[in-house]
């Protein structure tokens, strides 16, 4: 494919690592009807910032949703919800997957000169993590459950315990359950069969909220039995499979349901900065970005951890 050429507003970006995840695969399966080259998750090199030359050569990040800066939605509350938006690599515009990609100057974020690529590379991901802080108040006396073992119910479990030291990570995989259990939380491995998982807490009753982070559509049915009654579920999940509708449980029960999507980019930049969330032990492997079909295929394997694409041969330091 041709370079992209930054359209007004707009910077060209080299990216220096990239991220796989479970969007990134669902992608494949359809979803969003995406075509083009996917990849949000990503540090990049600002290559040209036409109108902005003081950011040339300094490392970015970038909030992937790009509203039409017009409408009231993007006025009033922001880029994230724009019905005219596209999305970094997921909804009409050409993602980090490639040897450049462009985004508005106004969606970068400059990264701290120490921080390395493979540390900044989760910013993108654990801002989605941290985006239920900014939904619900949560406080240290709540009964909390992440179900999914997966990469982004590490990052939610791990992000949480800073509001909340007794969260719950419910999952199948021991290897990457420790990984919470090392930080000092508290795990639960399920089996493959169906019902293996809990319906409620040690003492019988449900959980104040259940964050679903499975990747499974069906997951939902599993957080409204653990949930309590008039308590909320939060749903991660985006699948394009669907599935069956606990309807019934969830009026009855009058538990909340909240999405919960992308989150602030400033927000996860301090958590990794000060080392309030590590997310080096969630990283499967390192590969060269030419090696992207290699890579998709270890991280569909059940069980990976985050596979991250190196874009610069082996450099994977700070700039400068």
């Amino acid at each position: 494919m041709p370079a992209p050429s930054p359209a007004p507003g707009e910077a060209l970006l080299s990216p220096r690592m990239s991220g796989i995840c479970g969007t990134d695969l669902e992608l494949l399966h359809g979803y969003q009807d995406f075509s083009g080259v996917p990849g949000h998750e990503f540090v990049a090199d600002i290559a040209r910032a036409p109108g902005r030359e003081d950011l040339e050569g300094k490392r970015a990040v970038a909030d992937i949703n790009c509203g039409c800066g017009e409408c009231a939605e993007c006025l009033c509350r922001g880029q994230a919800h724009c019905p005219n938006r596209s999305v970094i690599g997921i909804r009409g515009r050409q993602g980090a997957f490639a040897e450049y990609l462009t985004a508005p100057v106004a969606n970068l974020h400059l990264l701290p000169g120490e921080m390395p690529d493979r540390v900044a590379v989760f910013a993108e991901p654990l801002a989605a993590a941290l985006r239920i802080t900014q939904q619900i108040h949560i406080t240290a006396a709540m009964r909390i459950a992440v179900l999914g073992d997966g990469k982004l119910g590490l990052l939610t479990a791990l992000a949480l315990r800073h509001m909340n030291p007794d969260i719950l990570l419910m999952g199948r995989h021991r290897e990457k359950l420790e990984i919470f259990q090392r930080a000092g939380g508290r795990i639960l491995q399920t089996g493959q069969e169906e019902g293996s998982a809990p319906t409620a807490g040690e003492d019988g009753t449900g959980y104040d909220l259940v964050v679903e982070a499975t990747g499974n559509p069906a997951g939902i049915e599993q957080a409204a039995c653990m949930c309590r009654p008039r308590g909320t579920i939060v749903l991660k999940t985006t699948a394009q499979r669907s599935s069956s509708f606990p309807f019934s449980r969830i009026a009855v029960q009058e538990q909340r349901i909240i999405g919960s999507r992308c989150g602030d980019l400033d927000l996860a930049l301090h958590y990794l900065q000060y080392g309030l969330v590590d997310p080096q032990p969630l990283i499967e492997t390192v590969l060269p970005w030419t090696e992207i079909h290699r890579a998709m295929e270890l991280g569909a394997a059940r069980g990976s951890r985050k596979v991250l694409l190196d874009h610069l041969g082996g450099a994977d330091s700070p700039a400068g």
